[in-house]
């Protein structure tokens, strides 16, 4: 009987070691995570899968961090963040104030940063001849009624691109039967390439940023010029979608692009956004053709004479 209840006391004791071992694990890991180092993953809008990318391997490289990217479309990101699954993602827009309710009952106050300017592209075949469009032809469609465009064809039936134009067309999801969705970057390109008459719509990251894999079919199809008659209705210039055009307002469909935090604390999501606000993480967005949110320093040494 002794003996038994010494085994018992021992089991207990285990168990208990066990038990404590496995929170104090856990609490270390979490406080393990500062600003520059430890663990984190991060959500990202798989229209701007290609310069987190980017901006994850320098930082990386230059802090003891390392950050999961899980791309996915812009809904499934805001029903991952209002779930608590995530806490940090990278979208074009901020949580609306229904979407943000989770967090502020749990008094979780986001940290909001902007990091770039990215645009909506409208692309169309190579062997398309109309190279240009006009804003009110995108809405009309959008709103379901005639237009000169004879379709959309979009990235996913959730793509963060979509529910921006939906938005400036002031309609909730467009019903159009003129409004298609594939599975990705490379299919859109690969169904515009393939039919003269549709236009494709994309981020302008994934076409400024080639990976091998699109290279080849970027070759078949042109970026669509732009009337930007939100400025001026009496306007017939047509503008695409550059770096200069961004940085003068000139090109209609630009977008922020941000980093929304919902950690709560001083972690890795707050290294992370700073990094890319800063000086070396702006001139990777400035090499990614996206409009920095400031504009990297250069500094030019001069001299009197030339050196022999």
């Amino acid at each position: 009987m002794k003996k038994l209840l010494s085994f018992r006391r021992y089991f207990c004791f285990a168990v208990a070691v066990i038990f404590v071992g496995f929170i104090a694990c856990k609490n270390n890991d979490g406080d393990a995570q500062t600003i520059i180092k430890g663990k984190a993953t991060i959500l990202v809008d798989e229209s701007l899968q290609s310069i987190v990318e980017d901006q994850i391997m320098v930082f990386e490289s230059q802090y003891p961090a390392k950050i999961k990217q899980i791309n996915q479309s812009e809904t499934a990101i805001v029903n991952e963040l209002i779930a608590q699954k995530q806490a940090i993602a990278v979208l074009s827009r901020e949580l609306t104030a229904e979407e943000s309710v989770v967090f502020k009952n749990k008094k979780i106050t986001p940290r909001i940063t902007q990091i770039a300017t990215d645009a909506v592209v409208f692309v169309t075949s190579a062997m398309s001849k109309d190279t240009l469009v006009d804003v009110q032809d995108i809405y009309d469609l959008l709103r379901n009624k005639p237009s000169a465009i004879k379709s959309l064809t979009f990235e996913s039936a959730n793509s963060s691109t979509q529910s921006y134009l939906d938005n400036l067309a002031g309609v909730s999801k467009s019903a159009s039967n003129k409004i298609f969705s594939v599975q990705g970057f490379n299919e859109v390109l690969d169904f515009v390439s393939k039919n003269p008459n549709a236009i494709g719509v994309v981020g302008l990251n994934g076409l400024v940023e080639q990976s091998d894999a699109t290279k080849a079919q970027i070759k078949k199809i042109k970026v669509m010029s732009v009337r930007n008659v939100k400025i001026d209705q009496s306007q017939s210039s047509y503008y695409k979608p550059s770096q200069d055009n961004l940085g003068a307002g000139l090109y209609p469909f630009s977008r922020p692009v941000y980093v929304l935090n919902f950690q709560g604390t001083k972690g890795l999501g707050m290294g992370f956004a700073s990094f890319m606000a800063g000086e070396i993480g702006q001139r990777i967005v400035l090499k990614s053709g996206l409009l920095p949110v400031r504009m990297p320093s250069r500094i030019i040494n001069t001299r009197k004479g030339i050196l022999k």
